[in-house]
């Protein structure tokens, strides 16, 4: 925080820092220009050139030095700036602190109080649920909850406690206050964790009451939701610190901007003093200087310095309105700041809305695990069932083959089967339990067949009894055999009874089970259907819950609005209560320099008491010596009271200013008391609205947030139910199904529960895939969740995006607007200034037009006196001065110097030009906006330069004028000279008569030569004037084009001085011609004119010199403009050097051509350069030997030859002169050429740049190809492997198949060979035996029978599922009751040798299935290790191809490598070969430039002979003194040459260092390309290390490999040998079991009938098969239309939730265009209430104007009283003098006014000298009769012979020719009385000219006047001072006199007594005028 405050201070700090250097910097150019302008008349030098070199040099050190202190200064000023604001802004923050803490811990201590009420309210809540769920549940779930929440708060009051102790070490008064803030914020903070604690805990205790069946889930969910609380509790906790930090940072930014704003406030007063004690300084030298000279003096400096005040004053009001911009933009930017505060608090909550939301879901995901849970609990029972069943089915299993075991005896023919049974089952390898079963059953069913068969046997013995009683004794032994056998079997029976009954315990305990699991099903319906009810209950009353809170939310928006509208209230009383505080504020800042103002005066007026006193008793001195100055004591008494008055009022005006000040001050302060009340209010009710606004916005969010969460709940519920009721009708008819199987079972055998097991167990599979859908369905509801979140929080970052957007175009736009009002003001002010001065212009015209009329008058006048002398004169004009010629060659010299600066200027401009173009694609933007204002200024322009050109052309034409006016005045000059002395022929009488002139006339040459340099100066000026003006053009044309405006100042300016300086040359010409006819005063005039000469002289030498400053000046500006930009050219000239050389590298041909060609063209010019060297040599020794032949020769005939030399010299010069201008041309070729080489290095540059650029192309190329090939490669293995594992498959099943073929023709054979060997011997005995059988064991047989029956009937049902086996079984018995029906008679005979064969058999099928057990075992292991083989075969042929790739790729890798070396081997060949031809032609341009450098100041030198020669033969042709000065200028023009020849070289070698460091960094990017070359080699390396480690690695995994492939070899031979030994015991058992079958096939005799019996069973129990399965497939039926209907009902709730979703989704969008709107109608409110208050702001400023306007009226009303007061007493003083200048005037205006009116003049001039009206009209009477002519020629004496010609009327004189003198002299008097100034305008700029003094005829009133309309817009120039009153000089009249009077009406001097003007009506007649005038 500190280090980003710091940061900001410091950026604040170096932008006022820079904005206080510019300032200073300009009070210091100012200061600094004014020094230079006092000090400008200290060194003048003879030579204006010689004099500009000195000012530069000046310019330049004194620059040098400022530019040094400046940057000093700016550094120090910006260090101590920083430290400053880091200082003010650390305690300003510590205060803002401490006082924010205060007022905090108020609000805290009420937030305390209610959180800790709420606290007890969610307690109290949290106790009764715990105890209904204590009730309902066990309370094993307690602890962990309460015990974490304990621990959670400890650790929160902890943490919080343990942080105030290190929170306040920082502040040091405020410790306690910062503690008890703290303490609060932090008690504050655990309660709200509290809070939350606790409303999590009362949802967890609401779903435990709810869900208390499933108490024993609940512990695993709550460690998960105290996770969850934690986290919400971090992320709270951050967002609390997150607010603080943005607080702190808000509170710092304004205070720093508050401290900024004191420190410009501050630096302003400063200032503001500064320039008080600078005026105060300046009064005091006044005072002290008033007491030498006048009282006019001294009001003349007053009204100067009041002036100064007045500017001074515009300035402090332009600062004053800058600091309320400022004031003003800084309170727009706190307002922005509190906006984007109020903006992030919204995102801030719904973050906390958004994570609430998140907890809510992870609670029913919670919820959601409970019940998958219960229902894994389900299934795991359901697993235990179906384990127990299973373990059931082991024991049957069991028992059955033990029944196998003891039936071994008799059963051959079911053995068979299942020998066949076992084929079958090797071939399918399915099903080996289900068929051994099967087996196990159809034995039984067989056993009962024999028992039956056994049964009619019997019956049949008993009828043959009687028959064979011979085989009795067979029968016998029979029958104890069959009795044995009936024991065992009826031990067998007893076994399985005892099983049976074992399995229907069981059976009874699984239906016990069973019965008890529905019944618990049955009460969890019952619960789940009051859940059902409450559940509806539920939601009917959050319906209406929600209808409420809708109601709620819709007064909570009234109330928003309403809001709103009172804070829109509050936001413009706020508004206005600020613009009344800056009213106010005004008013004091205006009181307040008022009592200073008011106090300056009585200091002034308290010193001028003084004087006055001291003039006083001076006075009353002077009057006790001399009586005659009493009048002029009376005076000084007069005034002295008058100002003795003026003090009294003065000290009444600061009492009353006092006690205004005072009230103001009260005022001021209740209203700052007012103030800051109401500051108060509006923030404690922004406060209110905003917590107001905040409290509503959360408790809608909440709202919204639990509405849609009640909704989810909802919607879950309503699935879950619906789930609930499917799944529990489902379970209702499974359990009547299984109710009713049962019931069954009770009535069935094991068999009955073998099915029902199955049936289970297909049940059981079905609930999984019910439970798998689900919990699909539940992932797809939490991805759909997961993605709604994801599209919410896209759509939030997207509103905040939008929302940044317009709030940087909203300040784009202000900032636009503001530039726009800015420019348009600037615009008006310019506008305004350019017409007012153009309008005072064409004033000046005016009166120039009428000094034009005079002037021809004058003219005409001087033509007459021209014929008449030229009748006198006999000679002819004498030659024009030898020294023009001189003026034209310093002329021409001045001229050259000129242009070639003006080329310069124009390549430097060009070189602008391209830059500024450059720029200008940047500026087109802002351009667009500019256009508009670019038109008017562009019109404004055009007028400008219409009146400039039209001004031109008037001073042109005056020059004219006075050119020949001046030519005229020499003439008449000169004839008077001639007139005096004889004329002389030849040079030498010229130089005589110069010298007679100059002595007669005291200085006329002097003033001849004069006025030529001031022509010669006034042409400089109008040169320079131009050049500056076209500098100026193009400058601003730079600048935007938006300071033109200044430039017409300057030349209006120029203009005006130009205008003043005709006006004295006109001035001086009137004086002399008007003058002219006595030649008495002409040495005086001469005198005076000379001097009024010398002030011009010097004025336009100022003139001159501020010029050449203004020129040095945008010079300098210039150049430093231009040194930024050869800066930036210089930078790209290198690139484009760097690029061009690169270029010439890659394509030499081009290159080589282009230095052949330059070197060809450089040595042409220096072939040429040596020819012209030598012609200019051998025309240097002719011209000396010339001179030598002319110094010899001193005849006076000399003179036409030295004219034909002079013409020779003449013309070689101009040959020379052609010949630099070709040297030039082939110089600036050259400098083209090398500007072309350095191109084209620009553009290999380049090229180097993109071979570099594929270079690293080519490398990324490489690497993605390795990256790719090293996935392929992967992609390959995987493959390969997988190709691999699929053969080794194959081939196991292909052997497998193989195996069991060979098995089966193996065991088929055997049994062939059994088969035929017993079927030889059954013939032989084949019946006798079976007669035997006693009665008493048929009717024991019976018995037996009889309960075999009743097990078969009870054995039948089980014969349901077994049709494929029983199939199977069919055709068997069909084949083998054939063979055996025919075969019957002989197997009874064999049954002996049967069972022998059987027992055979058994043993050897026993050994068959081990061994063939043993084969499987063997032969899958054989598989998996051939399979092992396989796959490390593929895996080492994949390897290999791997490598072999990969030494392929480092083969193509080491060849590019190899190709890549040789093309940077080439390239750098050719670099170097183009680095040597560079350096070599280096060397040869370098050569040739010093050779063009000798030659050019051979040429030079040579030139400067041939000038010297030439000069000196002008001068000898001539005879002239000037041939030193010629040769001086001369050497200065070769010397300024050599100058700038050696800035060329200069330049050159500049250019060549150039090129030498361009050199360098070539070399240093060949050095980067050989390093990049090592690098790639190392890489290479790398690479080919890397191959071979991947090569050894593969070797080594081969070796293995190989290893294993013996080991496994090795155990293939263990298991060959093994096979070995079991096929010859297999051959042992086959033996034993040839012996067992021939014992058995006595056995298949009885098994025939029996087979029988089975078939008519077989079919009735197909049928039964038949039943069940259409049975089966109804019930499939039912399940499959159950399944469509859960589809179709989980379809239309996906629809139904997506369908609420996207309504849900248009709300918020809806909501979102609300809000938009809305923002965009608080950014027009805002707009509205910006402009109105900036429109507020404005109108003030314009009533201070008019008010400060009033106060000036009111200040010149005054002074115009005063003037009128000083002219009536100076009327009352000079009331019985007369004018002897008014005498005259009217004396020649009686000879210029026609001869009919001159007696008015008469009778004015009888007025004049008091004379009665009628003594005058009687003179003139008498005088009449004998003409008027005879007083007149006596006053004349002796001239009265020569008649005053009649002089032509002037264009200018009135309307008729006959107007008289009296009505001129009337209108003349009009034109005086009426102000010709302009009427004022009420804009800011013409303030100042309004304090200009009143209209008087004094010099020093008329002078000042002059000055200050000069100085209107700020432009003083110190040269234009008023004349110092030593020089007796006429001067114009003031501004407002018209200065093209009538010769009568001549300026008065100040000695002389006036006539006041009158205002006279158009009306009045010339007489009462004139009646009027003598009147007074």
């Amino acid at each position: 925080m500190s280090s980003w405050l710091g940061g900001l201070g410091s950026g604040l700090g170096q932008s006022l820092g820079q904005v206080g250097g510019s300032l200073s910097s300009f009070t210091g150019q100012i200061s600094n220009f004014t020094k230079d302008m006092l000090l400008e008349g200290v060194e003048e030098v003879g030579d204006a050139a010689t004099e500009l070199h000195v000012s530069n040099a000046k310019l330049a050190e004194v620059e040098a030095a400022f530019t040094t202190q400046k940057s000093e200064y700016d550094r120090l000023r910006k260090l101590y700036a920083e430290l400053e604001e880091k200082l003010e802004a650390s305690e300003i923050q510590i205060k803002r602190q401490t006082a924010e803490y205060r007022t905090l811990l108020q609000q805290k201590d009420v937030e305390i109080s209610h959180l800790k009420a709420r606290q007890n309210g969610l307690q109290e809540e949290v106790k009764n649920l715990q105890q209904s769920a204590q009730s309902a549940s066990s309370g094993a779930a307690l602890l962990p909850v309460t015990t974490s929440a304990a621990s959670t708060t400890s650790s929160s009051v902890s943490s919080y406690l343990s942080r105030p102790s290190g929170a306040h070490q920082g502040f040091h008064g405020d410790e306690m206050d910062l503690s008890d803030v703290i303490w609060s914020q932090q008690e504050i903070n655990r309660l709200s964790t509290e809070v939350m604690r606790l409303e999590a805990e009362v949802a967890h205790w609401r779903r435990m009451s709810q869900a208390s069946t499933a108490a024993g889930g609940g512990n695993g969910d709550q460690s998960e939701i105290l996770k969850l609380q934690r986290t919400i509790k971090e992320l709270r906790e951050e967002m609390s610190r997150e607010v603080d930090e943005h607080q702190h940072e808000l509170a710092a930014l304004q205070d720093a901007q508050r401290q900024k704003m004191a420190d410009v406030t501050r630096r302003h007063r400063e200032e503001l003093a500064d320039y008080e004690e600078r005026i105060e300084e300046l009064e005091e030298q006044i005072q002290s200087g008033g007491g030498q000279t006048a009282s006019s003096s001294d009001a003349s400096k007053l009204l100067e310095l009041q002036r100064i005040v007045t500017s001074l004053q515009a300035a402090a009001e332009k600062q004053e309105k800058q600091l309320l911009e400022t004031t003003t933009q800084l309170e727009e930017a706190q307002k922005k700041q509190a906006s984007l505060q109020l903006e992030k608090d919204e995102a801030q909550e719904e973050n906390t809305e958004l994570l609430q939301n998140y907890t809510r879901l992870q609670t029913s995901v919670a919820e959601l695990q409970t019940r998958v849970q219960e229902q894994e609990g389900k299934t795991l029972q359901k697993a235990q069932l179906d384990h127990e069943i299973q373990v059931l089915r082991k024991n049957l299993t069991d028992a059955e083959r033990e029944i196998e075991r003891l039936k071994s005896l008799a059963e051959a023919e079911p053995k068979e089967e299942v020998e066949h049974a076992d084929i079958l089952e090797l071939n399918t390898i399915i099903g080996m339990l289900r068929q051994e079963k099967e087996a196990v059953e159809q034995e039984k069913l067989n056993l009962e067949e024999r028992l039956k068969v056994a049964e009619e046997q019997v019956q049949s013995n008993k009828e043959v009894e009687s028959s064979d009683s011979e085989s009795l004794e067979d029968l016998k032994v029979e029958l104890e055999r069959r009795e044995k056998a009936l024991r065992n079997t009826e031990e067998e029976r007893d076994m399985l009874m005892s099983e049976l009954e074992e399995l229907d315990r069981q059976n009874q305990e699984a239906t016990q089970h069973l019965i008890s699991a529905k019944e618990q099903l049955s009460g969890q319906l019952k619960e789940s259907e009051t859940e059902m009810k409450r559940l509806t209950t539920e939601l009917s009353t959050t319906k209406d819950k929600k209808k409420a809170l809708e109601q709620e939310l819709e007064t909570q928006k009234e109330k928003i609005s309403q809001s709103a509208f009172t804070l829109n209230d509050l936001h413009m009383s706020k508004q206005q209560l600020e613009g009344t505080v800056k009213e106010l504020r005004d008013k004091l800042g205006l009181a307040q320099e008022q009592s200073r103002e008011v106090r300056r005066e009585l200091t002034e007026l308290r010193r001028t008491l003084q004087d006055r006193e001291e003039q006083l008793s001076a006075a009353k001195a002077e009057l006790d010596q001399a009586g005659q100055e009493g009048a002029e004591a009376q005076r000084s008494e007069d005034q002295i009271a008058g100002k003795e008055r003026e003090l009294s009022e003065l000290r009444e005006e600061v009492a009353e200013l006092r006690s205004s000040k005072e009230k103001v001050m009260g005022e001021d302060y209740e209203l700052k008391m007012e103030n800051r009340r109401l500051k108060a209010e509006s923030e404690e009710a922004t406060r209110q609205i905003k917590e107001s606004h905040a409290a509503l916005n959360r408790t809608v969010l909440e709202k919204d947030t639990r509405i849609e969460a009640l909704k989810l709940e909802k919607n879950q519920l309503e699935g879950e139910l619906r789930q609930a009721e499917s799944t529990l009708t489902e379970q209702a008819k499974q359990y009547q199904q299984t109710i009713e199987e049962l019931t069954r079972a009770r009535s069935m055998d094991a068999s009955a529960l073998q099915t029902e097991h199955e049936r289970a167990i297909k049940l059981n599979q079905e609930k999984d895939m019910e439970i798998a859908q689900l919990k699909r369905d539940m992932e797809q509801v939490a991805s759909d969740h997961r993605d709604t979140n994801e599209m919410l929080s896209i759509t939030v970052a997207g509103q905040k995006q939008l929302t940044d957007l317009l709030q940087e175009k909203d300040v784009f736009m202000d900032t636009l607007k503001q530039n726009a009002s800015d420019l348009q003001t600037e615009l008006d002010n310019r506008i305004s200034v350019a017409t007012k001065e153009a309008e005072a212009l064409k004033q000046a015209l005016e009166e120039k037009d009428k000094q034009l009329g005079g002037m021809k008058e004058e003219n005409s006048h001087l033509k007459e006196e021209i014929d008449r002398l030229r009748d006198q004169q006999s000679r002819p004009q004498p030659l024009s001065e030898p020294r023009t010629l001189d003026i034209i060659t310093e002329l021409e010299t001045e001229i050259t110097q000129l242009k070639s600066s003006k080329n310069r200027l124009e390549e430097e401009l060009q070189t602008l030009r391209r830059t500024s173009e450059e720029q200008q694609a940047s500026l087109l933007l802002s351009q667009q906006s500019l256009q508009v204002q670019q038109s008017e200024l562009e019109q404004a322009h055009a007028r400008h330069q219409q009146t400039t050109l039209n001004y031109d052309r008037l001073i042109h034409a005056r020059d004219e004028e006075l050119s020949r006016l001046q030519q005229t005045v020499d003439q008449l000059s000169e004839s008077r000279g001639r007139a005096d002395s004889p004329p002389v022929q030849g040079d030498v009488i010229l130089q005589e008569e110069k010298t007679q002139t100059l002595n007669q006339d005291n200085g006329n040459e002097k003033h001849d030569l004069s006025k030529v340099e001031i022509q010669k100066l006034v042409k400089g000026i109008k040169e320079k004037e131009t050049e500056i003006s076209q500098l100026n053009e193009k400058n601003l044309s730079l600048t935007k084009q938006l300071d033109q405006l200044v430039v017409s100042r300057d030349e209006v300016g120029k203009l005006s001085q130009m205008i003043r300086q005709k006006d004295l040359e006109i001035q001086s010409l009137h004086a002399r011609v008007s003058l002219g006819g006595n030649s008495g005063q002409d040495v005086l005039f001469l005198q005076q004119q000379l001097q009024a000469y010398a002030v011009e002289r010097e004025q336009v030498l100022a003139v001159l010199n501020e010029k050449t400053r203004e020129n040095s000046q945008l010079r300098s500006d210039y150049h430093r403009l231009m040194d930024i930009m050869a800066g930036k050219e210089a930078a790209l000239l290198k690139l484009q050097q760097e690029n061009q050389r690169l270029f010439n590298m890659s394509d030499p041909s081009g290159s080589q051509e282009m230095f052949k060609e330059t070197i060809q063209n450089l040595s042409r010019i220096i072939r040429e350069k040596d020819i012209e060297i030598d012609a200019l040599t051998q025309k240097c020794q002719t011209l000396v030997t010339v001179l030598q032949a002319s110094g010899g020769e001193s005849g006076p005939g000399s003179g036409g030859v030295s004219s034909n030399q002079f013409e020779e010299l003449l013309q070689e010069r101009d040959t020379l002169k052609q010949q630099v201008k070709k040297m030039e041309e082939w110089k600036q070729q050259v400098i083209t050429t090398v500007k072309n080489m350095q191109h084209e290095s620009a553009q290999l540059q380049e090229e180097l740049i993109k071979l570099q650029g594929q270079v690293t192309a080519d490398s990324d190329c490489s690497s993605k190809l390795t990256v790719d090939y090293s996935r392929l490669i992967q992609s390959y293995e995987q493959k390969e492997k997988r190709l691999g594992s699929l053969s080794q498959e194959l081939a196991q099943v292909q052997q497998t198949i193989t195996k069991l073929s060979s098995t089966k023709d193996v065991l088929l054979g055997k049994l062939d060979s059994v088969a035929q060997t017993p079927e030889a011997a059954p013939a032989q005995s084949s019946g006798p035996p079976l007669r035997a059988e006693t009665p008493s064991q048929q009717t024991s047989a019976a018995a037996d029978v009889e309960k075999l029956q009743e097990e078969i009937a009870r054995l039948q049902a089980h014969l349901a599922e077994r049709e494929n086996t029983i199939r199977t079984i069919q055709e068997n018995n069909h084949r083998l009751s054939n063979s055996a029906s025919a075969s019957e008679i002989e197997q009874r005979s064999q049954a002996e040798e049967a069972r022998q064969v059987r027992e055979r058999l058994e043993t050897l099928q026993r050994s068959v299935r081990e061994k063939d057990l043993l084969i499987k075992t063997k032969g899958d292991q054989l598989s998996q290790v051939s399979e092992a083989l396989r796959n490390r075969e593929n895996d080492n042929e994949v390897l290999k191809q791997a490598v072999t790739n990969l030494k392929e790729r480092a083969l193509i890798l080491e060849l590019d490598v190899k190709k890549l070396k040789e093309e940077n081997e080439l390239v750098a060949a050719r670099s170097r070969e183009k680095e040597s031809e560079f350096r070599a032609l280096q060397e040869t341009n370098m050569q040739v430039s010093l050779l063009l450098r000798e030659k050019e100041f051979e040429l030079s030198a040579v030139s400067e002979k041939a000038a010297t020669v030439e000069r000196m033969l002008k001068d000898k042709e001539q005879g002239k003194s000037g041939e030193l000065n010629q040769l001086l200028n001369e050497l200065k023009s070769m010397q300024e040459k050599a100058v700038a020849f050696q800035q060329e070289r200069d330049q050159v070698m500049m250019a060549l260092k150039q090129k030498q460091m361009e050199t360098t960094a070539v070399q240093t990017e060949l050095q980067h390309m050989r390093d990049k070359e090592q690098r790639l080699n190392l890489e290479l390396e790398r690479l080919r290390n890397h191959l071979l480690e991947i090569e050894e690695s593969y070797t080594r995994e081969a070796l293995s490999a190989e290893d294993r492939e013996t080991e496994l070899r090795r155990r293939v031979a263990m298991l060959d040998e093994k096979l070995a030994s079991s096929s010859s015991a297999v051959e042992n058992a086959s033996q034993q079991a040839t012996m067992q079958v021939e014992s058995l096939q006595e056995q298949l005799s009885g098994a025939v009938k029996q087979r029988d019996e089975a078939l008519i069973r077989l079919r009735t129990s197909q049928e039964q098969v038949n039943q069940y399965a259409v049975s089966l497939s109804n019930l499939q039926m039912v399940l499959e239309q159950f399944q469509q209907e859960e589809k179709a009902m989980y379809s239309a709730e996906l629809e139904k939730h997506k369908k609420e979703k996207d309504e849900w989704r248009r709300k918020a969008e809806r909501l979102e265009d609300q809000a938009s709107s809305l923002q965009i109608n608080l950014d027009e409110a805002n707009a509205a209430l910006d402009s109105a208050s900036r429109l507020t702001d404005q109108l003030d400023l314009k009533e201070e104007q008019i008010e400060e306007l009033k106060k000036q009226v009111d200040v010149r009303q005054e002074m115009l009283e005063e003037a009128q007061r000083k002219l009536m007493n100076l009327l009352n003083s000079t009331e019985g003098k007369i004018d002897k200048v008014l005498m005259r005037n009217l004396f020649l205006g009686y000879f210029h006014t026609p001869k009919t009116k001159r007696a008015d003049v008469l009778r004015l001039m009888g007025s004049v000298l008091g004379l009665s009206r009628e003594d005058v009209d009687k003179m003139l009477e008498e005088d009449g009769r004998h003409g008027v002519t005879g007083w007149v020629s006596s006053w004349l004496g002796g001239r009265g012979a020569q008649s005053v010609p009649n002089t032509p009327q002037r264009p200018t004189s009135g309307p008729g020719l006959n107007s008289s003198f009296s009505e001129m002299f009337v209108k003349f008097l009009e034109i005086e009385s009426t102000p010709s100034l302009p009427a004022p305008k009420l804009s800011h700029h013409d303030i100042k000219p309004l304090s200009a003094p009143p209209l008087r005829r004094s010099s020093g009133a008329a002078s000042s006047a002059a000055t200050g309309a000069g100085k209107r817009a700020g432009e003083s120039n110190p040269f234009l001072a008023p004349r110092s009153a030593a020089v007796p000089l006429l001067t114009t009249s003031g501004p407002g006199g018209s200065g093209g009077g009538h010769l009568l009406m001549k300026p008065i001097s100040d000695a002389l007594p006036t006539f006041t003007p009158v205002p006279v009506s158009a009306e009045a007649s010339a007489g009462a005028v004139l009646k009027d005038l003598l009147k007074q």
